[in-house]
Formats: C-alpha cells, structure tokens, sequence
C-alpha cells in the first residue's frame, strides 16, 4: 500500500507542503515567484486551503538606497571577520549570488495554498561557510537582514552566529603563589552566598521555613493581600515564592550567618517584613492585558510595553513573563493550543508545476528552444529560452549580467548621466514581463514620434514682433491664447519711423539662420515699401534671389505661402 501511494504521487507529480516549508507561491505568470514560509494551514469555509506566511523580498524588490546599504553592510562584516572563507568569484558568479540573497520580513500574509509552485530552501548566512555553497545547490537561499516594508528599514537580525575570540571571554593566566592580584576590585563581582559558611543544612533550611512563615504572617496583616490571597494556603504558596527565599539568603550572609541577628532583621519594629515579586505587584486587568499583547505579538516586549504595557519597565515585563509561565493559566492556555494545532492540517497536497523541461539550452544566449517566452518591455520585444525562463521565475533574473544591472548601482554621484541611466534601467528592468508563446509580435503597439518643425518664416516673426509677442511672458501662461491681432498691427507703421527698424530686425533675425545678404536686402525693401500685412510669395523671391541653393531647401520644407506675422 505504501509502494503504490509512493507511485501515485510521483506519476502525478504531487508532492506534500508541511508547515515551516519554504515555498515558491506564484501571483502572476509572468512575474517571479514569491518566496515564502509557511506559518499555518487552514480551511476556509468553501472548502479551500490557505496559508498563513511569512514574506521574505528579493533585492528587486526593495530601493537602490537600501540595497546600497545591505552592499555595505555585507563588506564590513566581511572585514570585521576573521573566518571568512575567502573565494576569487567570476563576475557570473557574483552576479547570480545577487540573486540568492534575500530579505526577511515580520510581515504576515494570507495566499491560497493552490498557488504553491515548488519548495526551497533558505537559511541565515553562515560566515564560516563559503558563498559558493549556495550558488552550487538549486533552490537554495540565504538572509542576513530583516526589512521593513512599511518603514523601508534594513535591520541585522538578531539570530547571529558568534564565533572568533571577538565572542569569546579571554580567560587570564593563572597567578603564581604570592604573585599580587592587580585587578581592580571595584570592577570585579560581588560574592552574595559563601558554602563554606559555618552553618548546617539543617540550620540554613529551619532559617527558611522561619523566613517563609514570617511572610504568610505579613500577608496576613496587609489588607491589599488579603484582597488578592483570601485563603491561607494562597498567602502561603504566594510566600513561599523565590523572592521571599532570596531575601532571607541575602539578610543571612549580610550578618555573617548570624541566626539570631538575621531573624531580627526579618522582623523588625515595624512588623515583619514583605517581600513581593512581580506576579503579586500586578492587578488581573493587567494580567489580561499581558495575555492579550502576548498573544498579538509574542515575545516582543518593546511592542507590548508601548502598545499595551507603557505604565512597566521592561524589566518588570521580562520578569512577570517567566514567572507566568510557571503558573496553571499559562498550561492551560497551551493544553488549548495544542488541542488546535492538533485539529489543524499539518500537510498540503499539491501538484507540481515545475515541470521537467527536455532543453538542452542552458543560455539566455541560446540560438533555438523548443518554447520562447516574452520577457521585459513589450517595446523591447526579448525572447527567454525554456531554461532561462525557470530561472528567471525561481531567481528573479537573467543568467548572465547585463548593462542595465551594472549601471543600476554605478557610481552614489547624482550626476545628470547617472539620472538618465537610471531612469533607462528602470524602464528595462521593472516592466512586467508578458508571457506570450504564440506569434513573435508585441501584443502593444509602438507609440510613432513626431517632432515640431519651425518654418523660417516663424523665426523671423518672433525677432520682428519682440515688444507684442512676448514669448516668455506667454510661455509662462499657457492658457491665455495671444492677441494674432495686435502682432498684425504692428506691422501697420509708417514707412519713414520704422523702415530703419524693420531692416535691423530682420537683419538680426536672417544673421542668426545664416540668411544670404541678398535675401535680407529684398526682404526689408519689401518691408519698407509695405503698410499693413505683407504676403511674400515664392516667385517674387525667386525673381530677387534666383535660383539659390539655400532658397531651395527652404520652399521645399515650407508651403507655397507663408504668412509672416
């Protein structure tokens, strides 16, 4: 029977996703899976499975600024090391590293379990261990910093592995006989119990149970405990506690283990002395604030103290969480735990979709695959093998480098050429691959360019009419339309107070376009001898200029009549 289910599901291609699984989860075919771990699997009330995960990023996923950051952190921690394993990387080595490199995430999401593409594996990088570890095995990950998709924060994670001397305590040389300790004393530990001490066991122990009814007494006469212990077996287990005994330890070797002088000090004129810990200083709505805040965030308790706690120290948090898990709430709470996690599904069956390609393309150079897939840009219209495709999908890259990724991350100097590089490579790289494997041709239409194409007659119009058409001032307001009638009516002049004015106008104008001087000379006659708006045809030019080069040029660019305002 165990044979033929081994069969079923290996010609099937089902394999089981447990929980604590890395896993490939898929949100678009033409995007790179995600990568996730998944936390719990539940029904929901249709019927379907879904995962509760947790999120890790790629280096795509996350700003230039912060993978800067993470570049910078990995070479000082390469430089602080002193058991790093030194490799000599090829430039595609270093390159397809990039894309092993990932970023955990405290962030939580839901996702359907039938998007599970495949497992992998991902694990804290390893100092001790060489890089080329992970570029040698498939599917195989590695994390160093934690992100912060709200803050957009990097962060070291707080499980490192501390090895060197940098770690380790330097233990002294042992001093010979007689040899002077010159260590300070002030700085070096206090002794607060000695076991050589002339006392008995059995003298220590009656000391205690001395010490442990002088408490139940003082709970006794305070009125606050009596609301808390009704009963006298509560206040007795309460004094019982380890700091009642802690106390009495401490006031017996203050005295030298003095019996008689200790027990004075335990009761004192007074009345007996009470000691209390944490679990009795707080109140029951406390208590289920604790619980509610644990439950929200676990054992975080900078986020419990600030959202739910902000009243207690953390070191009163820290204290009271110990001492709750040795009470009966906290193992009935985890009886109830395991009774759920008992009831929920340990295992998901899913067919594979990482299918087994025949290929024999291990390129994204590669002259012919039995399927293409379109990749980047639809503009760019670039092909992907068969091969290049899984990788693209498992590693959220290429294979091999390219321009854009080595532009991407150049040069930290906001210099104009960095600004127009950086914009190009991020049309290349952050468009949505499409996935299209049927006709070559983008399934998007290329935008035509076009561009504006100034008539001569234009230019010179905007050196003749300075003082109306104020370019500027109209640039400046682009929804004012201009006054044509103004700019016609300044041409309307009389003959013997603007006949000088139009020749330097149009001189300075035909100057800067490298007009023939026999051209400028008609055309101020012509402006001369007018009194409103003038119309220039192409033969009465033509009967001025003849047939010039530059004229020709000209007529063939523009119409047959132009208009000059």
């Amino acid at each position: 029977m165990i044979r033929f289910y081994f069969f079923f599901f290996w010609y099937f291609n089902i394999f089981p996703f447990s929980i604590a699984d890395y896993v490939y989860f898929e949100n678009s075919s033409s995007n790179p899976y995600l990568i996730r771990r998944i936390e719990e699997l539940n029904k929901t009330a249709n019927g379907n499975v879904e995962a509760k995960v947790v999120c890790f990023y790629r280096r795509r996923d996350i700003s230039n600024s912060l993978i800067m950051l993470a570049d910078k952190h990995a070479k000082e921690v390469e430089e602080e090391s002193e058991t790093t394993i030194e490799v000599d990387l090829t430039d595609k080595q270093k390159h397809q590293l990039k894309h092993r490199e990932l970023f955990l995430s405290r962030q939580y999401e839901s996702l359907p379990a039938t998007h599970i593409r495949g497992k992998c594996s991902v694990a804290l990088l390893n100092e001790t261990e060489s890089v080329l570890s992970y570029l040698e095995k498939e599917d195989t990950f590695f994390y160093s910093l934690v992100y912060d998709p709200s803050l957009k924060t990097l962060l070291a994670d707080k499980g490192e592995i501390r090895v060197g001397p940098r770690y380790q305590a330097d233990v002294p040389d042992m001093l010979a006989e007689g040899e002077l300790d010159d260590r300070e004393q002030a700085k070096l530990e206090v002794k607060v119990w000695d076991p050589d001490s002339p006392l008995t066991d059995r003298q220590i122990d009656q000391f205690l149970v001395v010490a442990r009814a002088v408490g139940t007494f003082a709970r006794a006469l305070d009125c606050s405990s009596s609301v808390r212990q009704p009963s006298l077996h509560m206040s007795a287990a309460a004094a019982s506690r380890d700091i009642t005994l802690f106390h009495a330890m401490d006031t017996l070797h203050k005295h030298n283990y003095d019996l008689s002088s200790a027990i004075s000090v335990l009761v004192p004129l007074g009345g007996p002395v009470l000691c209390r810990d944490e679990m009795e200083e707080w109140s029951a709505s406390e208590a289920s604030l604790f619980e509610e805040a644990l439950e929200k965030y676990g054992k975080d308790f900078n986020d419990i103290r600030q959202d739910f706690l902000p009243w207690k120290s953390l070191t009163s948090i820290i204290e009271y969480y110990y001492m709750w898990k040795t009470t009966d709430r906290y193992v009935q709470q985890k009886r109830l735990k395991a009774a759920e996690a008992e009831s929920k599904l340990k295992q998901v069956y899913i067919p594979t979709y990482m299918h087994r390609f025949t290929c024999s393309v291990f390129s994204s150079l590669a002259p012919q695959s039995h399927q293409w897939y379109s990749w980047g840009p639809p503009n760019m219209q670039c092909r992907l093998c068969a091969s290049c495709w899984i990788y693209w999908k498992k590693y959220g890259g290429l294979k091999m480098p390219t321009q854009t990724d080595d532009d991407k991350l150049s040069s930290s100097q906001p210099t104009e050429e960095s600004h127009v590089r950086t914009h190009m490579s991020r049309q290349a790289t952050q468009g949505t691959p499409v996935r299209n494997t049927g006709s070559p041709k983008s399934a998007v239409k290329t935008r035509q360019a076009f561009f504006l194409h100034t008539t001569c007659w234009t230019k010179l119009a905007r050196q003749v009419c300075k003082n109306t058409l104020r370019l500027r001032q109209a640039a400046r307001r682009p929804f004012v339309p201009i006054n044509c009638a103004a700019i016609k009516a300044e041409f309307v002049v009389d003959s013997n107070s603007k006949s000088l004015y139009v020749h330097m106008c149009v001189s300075s104008a035909a100057k800067s376009l490298n007009v023939p001087a026999g051209f400028v000379s008609a055309l101020s006659a012509l402006f001369y001898c007018s009194c409103c708006l003038v119309y220039v045809s192409q033969s009465s030019i033509d009967a001025v200029l003849g047939a010039d080069a530059w004229y020709s040029k000209m007529s063939h660019a523009g119409s047959s009549y132009c208009e000059l305002y």
